[in-house]
């Protein structure tokens, strides 16, 4: 039994996505999917997967792969967009298309019922993203928004608010991953650009943590209780030393945040998951059963592949020295519970 929370399906080619644009958009340059900038040694996909098109492109394909070569039971697919662009309301556009193309090659024809998918909308639009979860929610198979962890500033700034209160009033979590292209992206670290490829992919994934103390520290999770946000690039490993940082810091400045009325760790549980990632952990699984127990990592995590990526990881190997509890909730069980999967223990589904 197990729900893989990251999986990434592709256009078969670049220009698919003009399908799905409106006729005005049709004609506009528009960033290719792949990313330009810090591209993975060998490429950013496994080589294996190659085909007609990109390597998760083929619904049958990717069904054969995760399901029947697989262990997984559900897939949550989360498509990438084209990065951050100039023209918001491009940008919005796409992101209307990357879900209708979504519903229309990959949900819609899904008759195994094992997919669930992702709204993709644009921050720098509240107004067009909280239109776009409106026109979307209602979808059974649609089960969370989707943003880019690039931002022009925290999302727990008040600009973006409408979008998070959008999101929890239909009861639909916010993922949040890296999203290229070349379109206007930002720098990965907060000292500038890193010169190579592990140096992006080291430090791009924990900004994150800006993203959540924000949330926190605004009163965000507050003002929402039903607001869940999903960090699906991983950097728990980190969590616990910045969340440790931040509950000393608010401890000692209360004054300035009368609305975080408890220790800003006590939020996590109720509005804080992680998906797995390929590098997080530690390096010897001799205590990554103690290092889960930090911060209750174990009910913030969920497992994810990052299928089709070059860093594809297995169940196996992110649940490595993990007791039994501790496995079931990575693999399924903290999943089922967020996205409402029926998966009951002994069953297929």
């Amino acid at each position: 039994m197990i729900i893989d929370t990251n999986v990434q399906p592709h256009f078969r080619y670049n220009a698919e996505i003009r399908r799905y644009l409106p006729a005005a958009h049709k004609l506009r340059s528009i960033p290719d999917v792949e990313q330009q900038w810090y591209q993975a040694p060998g490429g950013d996909y496994r080589a294996d997967l190659y085909g007609d098109g990109y390597p998760g492109s083929d619904p049958d394909t990717l069904s054969r792969h995760l399901f029947d070569e697989g262990p997984a039971s559900y897939a949550i697919l989360n498509p990438l967009t084209r990065g951050n662009i100039a023209d918001y309301l491009l940008n919005s556009r796409i992101c209307a298309a990357v879900n209708d193309w979504l519903l229309d090659r990959w949900l819609e024809p899904d008759v195994s019922d094992r997919f669930r998918g992702t709204i993709r909308v644009n921050p720098e639009d509240p107004r067009g993203a909280v239109a776009e979860i409106e026109r979307l929610a209602g979808h059974p198979k649609l089960v969370q928004v989707g943003v880019p962890l690039q931002s022009r500033e925290p999302y727990g700034k008040p600009m973006f608010e409408p979008i998070w209160e959008a999101a929890a009033a239909h009861g639909l979590p916010v993922a949040v991953h890296i999203n290229g292209g070349n379109g206007v992206d930002h720098p990965p670290t907060f000292a500038g650009h890193a010169h190579t490829y592990p140096g992006y992919a080291s430090f791009m994934p924990l900004n994150y943590f800006v993203h959540l103390a924000t949330l926190i520290v605004e009163g965000v999770f507050g003002r929402h209780p039903g607001l869940k946000f999903v960090f699906a690039d991983g950097g728990y490993d980190i969590l616990t030393p910045l969340m440790w940082r931040l509950d000393t810091f608010w401890l000692s400045m209360r004054d300035q945040t009368p609305w975080v009325d408890r220790y800003p760790s006590e939020y996590l549980p109720g509005h804080v998951r992680f998906c797995s990632s390929a590098f997080d952990g530690p390096a010897q699984t001799t205590h990554a059963r103690r290092w889960m127990d930090f911060s209750g990592k174990d009910d913030l995590v969920m497992y994810g592949s990052s299928y089709p990526h070059w860093s594809t990881s297995g169940p196996d190997d992110v649940v490595d020295g993990l007791d039994p509890e501790q496995r079931e909730k990575v693999l399924w069980r903290n999943a089922s519970e967020l996205y409402r999967l029926r998966v009951s223990e002994g069953s297929g589904l």
